[in-house]
This record gives C-alpha cells, structure tokens and sequence, in this order.
C-alpha cells in the first residue's frame, strides 16, 4: 500500500507536486502509489498532473481549487474519492480514470472542457448540482453503479456517446444548454430518466434500453430516436419537441405523450424560460416514423401534420389518440378548370400527400406543403405509395371505433387511387365520377345539391316535355250480334301539342313535382306521362334515389361512433 498524504489547505504548485509524487512512486511499476490522500481545500496554482497514479486509500479533493489544467487521465482510485466543491477553472482530464468505490463530483464547477472518456465507474458516481461551463465529454464511460446528475447544469455540449449505463442513471431536472448527445449509449435496467431540459436537442439514436420499462420526460426542441433499441415498455413524455424514430425498434408497448404541464420533481420545476420567450408551442410534433414496427406505438396529443407515416410497418394497429392532429388541405377558393371557382374538401391529409400535391402544376399545387425532397420528386413518396398507408391508418382508426377519421382517411385511399397512373383508366374514370356525385360517399353537401339539382332539372323537363296536355280519358267500344254484346275499352296515348308558353302552368308544375318526389323513393307518380316524360321518370327513379342514398352515407360516416 502506498504512503498517505495530508497537504489539506496548503498551496501547491506543479513543481511541489512533482516532488510528493515522485517520493510515492513505487519502484515495481514506476507509478506513484499514494494510500490515503487528503488534499482538503488545497489550491493547486498551476498545472496539477496526477496521471496514471493509483490511490489505495480514500482521497479527498473536496473544495480544491485547480488554478490550471488538472491532469487525472488513467488514474485509478481503489476507495471513495470526493471533489466534492471543488472548482476546475481550466481543463479538467479524467480519461481512462478508475472509480472502484464511491466517486462524488456534487456541486464541482467545471469552467472549461472535462474529459471523463472511457472513464469506469465501478460504484456510485454523484454529480448533483456540479455545473459544467464547456464541453462535458463521457463518451465510452461506464458506469456500473447509479449515475447521478440531479439538478446538474451543462453550459456547453454534452457527450455521452456510447456509455454503458448498467443501473440507473439520475438526470432529475438537469439543464443542458446546449445539446446532449446520447448517441449508442446503453441503459441497462430499469430507467426513468429526466425531467431535463435541453435547449439544443437530445439525441439517442441507436441507443439501446434493455431493461423491462423505461421512462424518458424532456423538454427539448428536438429528440432523435433514430435506430434506437426500446427493449421493454416505453413511455417518452415531452414538451416543446419535434421528434424523430426513423427506424427506432419497439419491442413492447411505447407511448408518445405531449406532456400538458411543466414537469416537476421533489418540489422543483424544470425551468422552460427559455421555451417560452422564442414563443415556441409547448406540444409536440412527430416527424417520422419510417422503417419503424408500429404494432406497439400509442401516440397521445402528438401533431402529426409533418408526420412521414410510409415506409413504416403495422401502421393498421398503431394507436392514435383523439388529441393528435394531422394537416389540412389549403383553404380558401381557388378557379377549377379555369372555369368554375372551387375549394379543397376539409379533411385530415398525411405530409407525403401535401409533398406530392405541391409538385403539380397550377392551382392543384398551390398552398401545399413542400417537403424536404421538393427538389426530387422521384425520392418522394407518390400515390401508389400512400393508398397502403391511408388504408393503413383508416384501419387503425376503424378498429379504435373512431369512424369520422377513420372517413378521412377513407378519403385519402380513394384520392391516391384516382390520381394513381399506374390504375386502369376506367378504374380512375370511374373513381372520378364517385368523387364528383359524393365525394366517395363522404360528403354529404355534394349529393344532397347534385340531388337538388337533378330533382330541378327532372321538373323542368317534365313540365316542358313529360306531361300530356291533358289526362286521356277511356273510351269504351262495343258491338251487338247473335244476342251478345262485347265491348272494348282502350285509352288514348297522351300527346303534347301544347305550346311552349302553355306549358309552363303552376298545375303542370305541380303534377311534375309529383313525378320527381316518388322518383326519389323510388315509387311511381301515377301520372300518365308521355314518351319522353316515361323515360325521364324512369332515369330519375335510377339516379336520385342513389344520390339521397349516397347522401346519408356521408351523414352516418360523420356521426357513427
């Protein structure tokens, strides 16, 4: 065992501490070899180098104060080591250091960059309250024990690239500045990690959590879950986030929550001043979710309007809440046709449509959203792609019992086929004729005024061309021979010979406005109607009953739970 130091409260410049720790080198391995070690409230006025010395005992550097860079790279600490109040004000480097016991940096002030990569934390590690000013890096550290950053402050980045977390690792109400990069890390274990704020943004993509649940609450602009492993039951509660899960594996349950309040823990709020001065919303916004199994994905008042659903998997059982919201065609009045002024049906549209809609020509693509790919088309998803993926979520929609959505994305399946070029004509045609009369079945507004107006014209040819001038009368005819008589009885065809102006009459309109309401319940009028008159009552007993049924089909879609 080496010899135990006690230079607590003194001063010690580079030149003294060469000395003492030349004087504990051990002739073996021709490293210092230092046992107990006391350093309380020692000021180191310039460079401290403690590389590659092994502490046997307890050490103690608690409110040290390092004047210049402190050197503890490779340094091993067989027992409890405590910093605690100690104070960095330049470089601080632990890389490859050892922690076999207890390892205490709470409330250390790190004024410029610390090193802790491929740093191994055997024991417990505290850094609560300790505030790091530059770059924190503890890339490739493990920690074997908890892991304690309560209430801690990174000013600067913050890497945790490919750290093993094997228990719990403690990130309550920590601040991050900057961004925090959790980048390959793996949470071994139960976790619950956060409350945190982050203002540059949280990433964990391909980062592995392995234990049975884990529960991640942040406030962030920004979280990617790209690749990210979720072994267990997830549930990721956020505020203020766009988040990213382009191929994240969810192996069990996961729940996507839009946090509604500002989180707390053990009394304290996690500070969102920041948030709220940039006037950012405090929801949050699901972007992709390509390449991901959504079979056990639940989303909770997430908006969805710049959500990129192809590519993913199973999207006919993921489970979206009614809070969430997705886009909405452009509003307002725009010209059809350079003919007739129009506007875009009201219903919930998926990014990839609003992408492929702004590349067409003309009004068709004006007010639209671009995607990140405007510029190649070719790399965007188009409609033979989004029929799967409305009919995905239609399905999803129908199986929650929410029909009225599950219509809005009827309607989108239906768009994609009518626009798909690679569909038979006559299918498309025949598409676009649906459309037209009831908007699939869905909008009840079109049917009703197509009926309106079929009603209309069927009276107005009925009074013009369909009514007799007047109701023909029987005629009865008869002979007598050999004591018998037999008679016949036969009624005139109705003719029309009146003239225009008489036949427009208010009776003749009445007796057409019969014809056309028992046309639309399919029953005769009991008129007696001429050629033309038969043959349009016959049309409108095909084709109005159809509307007013396609009608109410659209009326029950929108009120059917």
């Amino acid at each position: 065992m080496g010899s135990d130091l006690d230079l607590r409260g003194t001063t010690i410049d580079s030149s003294l501490l060469l000395d003492v720790l030349t004087a504990c080198t051990d002739p073996a391995t021709g490293s210092p070899r230092v046992g107990n070690a006391n350093f309380n409230s020692v000021t180191f006025t310039d460079h401290a180098h403690f590389d590659s010395v092994t502490f046997t005992g307890r050490a103690d550097f608690s409110s040290v104060t390092f004047a210049s860079d402190a050197d503890f790279s490779r340094v091993a600490f067989a027992h409890p080591v405590s910093f605690s109040g100690a104070t960095f004000t330049s470089v601080a480097d632990f890389n490859g250091t050892t922690f076999t016991s207890l390892a205490d940096f709470g409330t250390v002030t790190f004024s410029s960059r610390v090193d802790f990569s491929s740093a191994v934390f055997t024991g417990t590690s505290y850094f609560t309250l300790a505030t790091f000013t530059g770059h924190a890096d503890f890339s490739l550290a493990t920690f074997s024990g908890n892991a304690n950053f309560t209430m801690a402050t990174f000013a600067g980045l913050a890497t945790f690239t490919s750290a093993v977390f094997s228990r719990t690792a403690f990130f309550d109400v920590t601040t991050f500045a900057s961004s925090a990069y959790f980048d390959s890390a793996t949470f071994e274990g139960l976790q619950h990690i956060g409350p945190l704020a982050c203002v540059g943004g949280v990433v964990l993509d391909k980062a592995r959590f392995t234990g049975s649940q884990v529960t991640i609450e942040v406030v962030t602009p920004r979280l990617s879950c790209e690749r990210t492993a979720f072994e267990g039951n997830a549930t990721l509660r956020l505020r203020y986030a766009e988040v990213r899960l382009s191929r994240a594996m969810l192996m069990a349950p996961a729940n996507v929550h839009a946090w509604p309040v500002p989180f707390r823990w053990d009394g304290n709020t996690v500070e969102e001043d920041h948030f709220t001065d940039v006037g950012s919303p405090a929801g949050v916004r699901l972007v992709s979710l390509e390449g991901v199994d959504c079979a056990h994905l639940v989303l909770t008042d997430i908006d969805l309007s710049t959500c990129e659903f192809s590519g993913a998997f199973h999207l006919e059982q993921i489970r979206i809440g009614f809070g969430c919201r997705f886009g909405r065609p452009p509003s307002g009045w725009r010209p059809h046709h350079r003919l007739l002024p129009a506007r875009w049906s009201p219903r919930k549209v998926l990014a990839e449509e609003q992408h492929w809609r702004s590349h067409q020509p003309g009004a068709a693509g004006r007010g639209w959203e671009r995607g990140p790919l405007h510029g190649v088309p070719e790399r965007e998803a188009g409609p033979d792609d989004l029929v799967g993926v409305y009919q995905q979520l239609r399905k999803a929609f129908e199986e929650a019992g929410n029909q009225p959505d599950a219509a809005d994305f009827y309607y989108g399946e239906m768009e994609m086929r009518r626009h798909d070029m690679q569909r038979p004509q006559a299918e498309r045609r025949l598409l676009g004729l649906y459309w037209l009369v009831s908007g699939y079945g869905l909008r009840a507004s079109r049917a009703l005024s197509l009926l309106l107006v079929a009603m209309g014209l069927t009276l107005v040819l009925m009074v013009l061309f369909g009514l007799p001038d007047d109701t023909p009368d029987p005629k009865t005819t008869g002979t007598y021979g050999a004591g018998v008589v037999q008679t016949t009885t036969k009624t005139p065809d109705p003719v029309l010979s009146l003239s225009w102006k008489k036949r427009v009459t208010a009776k003749r309109a009445e007796k057409a406005a019969l014809v056309v309401v028992n046309s639309v319940v399919f029953r005769s009028s009991g008129q007696n109607l001429t050629l033309p008159g038969t043959v349009i009552e016959m049309a409108s007993r095909i084709g109005e009953p159809v509307l007013l049924g396609l009608a109410a089909l659209a009326i029950r879609s929108r009120v059917k739970r």
